[in-house]
């Protein structure tokens, strides 16, 4: 046998047992400890942008993992209700929760700077300041204290302002109404006379109906539509001035994130990362189609004067500045929203096309 074919037999060996060594390596590399988890919702799985995340999120890490990562949600209340998911995940009694954290405000003050807040960023620079900034940060130090790791895990833009028996034209038709609103926009109509509650979103069609309430915001148009609450009221406000954006987000029992792989830890923040995209871009092309059918069905979408918009904008600072001056966390993450939004504007000003560019018709 000639000494060019040993060298070549041997150059053969040499490569098939590289190749095999790097497939038994990357096969080992990509082993994934199994995770079996069981995850209460806050909000129905089917509220498009809103919750139908978990279910990208779930099939995603399932698939990624080959099996081993199941997250298996449940409807809000099987497991807990909607206002317990906090402290569900917090003492391990579950693993992890899919909420809007907007529902602990009484507990943690800061929440709702977080989950939507009034007169705030839009979805495209919150993102910048929460995984850019000082957000990402701050609400894991918030939630470190209650033994959870947090992850934004949906992001859709502004919500309406409500559903009203009659037009809103002056702060003044604020004051006596007897009214569902959520989060920090809540309070500003408390402070303009209004009777605020706060009930989860699968009890408001009731309230509506029996009268318990004499209006409500919820969600965008899609989302309210799903609720059926054009069933019951045809006069739909808008803009969100009390939620420019809303987020869900995925809690973990600290002590059950600290033990996970490495690797596990990755594959499922890359999942909530990839959760969130589509459920921005689920959400952002099911509100036109929305909004075209209620109008076809009678319902009236009234944008609010200017100059009620400006009087909501200077009373909200007035609350802000109130609940900043008695929490120092809330204090810390407002500054730095508000710092942000400043430093944004430069760009968003002279970058992006005026508001009135697109016509509607």
């Amino acid at each position: 046998m000639s000494i060019s074919k040993n060298l070549s037999r041997l150059a053969c060996a040499i490569g098939a047992t590289t190749v095999l060594s790097a497939s038994l390596i990357s096969a080992d590399a990509m082993a994934v400890e199994k995770i079996r988890w069981q995850v209460p919702l806050a909000f129905p799985s089917h509220l498009v942008g809103l919750t139908t995340p978990i279910k990208h999120l779930s099939e995603s890490l399932k698939a990624i993992s080959g099996g081993d990562i199941q997250l298996r949600y449940y409807e809000p209340g099987e497991l807990v209700p909607p206002f317990e998911i906090m402290d569900a995940v917090s003492n391990g009694k579950y693993p992890a929760g899919y909420t809007w954290i907007g529902y602990d405000q009484g507990t943690i003050a800061s929440l709702p700077l977080y989950s939507g807040a009034p007169f705030n960023m839009e979805p495209p620079a919150y993102l910048a300041w929460y995984y850019e900034g000082d957000g990402k940060k701050l609400l894991e130090e918030i939630y470190a204290e209650r033994n959870i790791h947090p992850m934004l895990c949906s992001i859709i833009g502004p919500e309406g302002a409500g559903w009203f028996a009659k037009p809103v034209e002056k702060l003044e038709d604020f004051d006596g109404l007897r009214i569902r609103f959520a989060g920090i926009g809540g309070k500003v109509l408390e402070k303009l006379g209004a009777s605020v509650t706060m009930i989860p979103g699968g009890e408001i069609y009731q309230a509506l109906e029996r009268k318990t309430i004499d209006a409500t915001e919820f969600s965008q148009p899609a989302i309210d539509k799903m609720l059926g609450l054009d069933q019951i009221i045809k006069n739909y406000i808008m803009p969100g001035w009390h939620q420019t954006l809303t987020t869900s987000h995925l809690l973990v029992n600290k002590d059950v994130w600290d033990k996970l792989e490495p690797q596990s830890r990755a594959l499922i923040e890359m999942g909530c990362e990839s959760a969130t995209l589509k459920g921005f871009a689920e959400s952002e092309w099911a509100q036109p189609t929305a909004l075209r059918e209620y109008e076809k069905q009678g319902v009236k979408a009234q944008v609010l004067p200017e100059e009620v918009l400006r009087e909501l904008e200077r009373v909200t600072n007035e609350v802000l500045d109130e609940i900043a001056a008695k929490d120092e966390m809330f204090n810390r993450v407002l500054t730095s929203q508000r710092d942000f939004m400043k430093h944004h504007s430069i760009w968003h000003g002279k970058g992006y096309l005026p508001r009135d560019y697109y016509k509607y018709e």
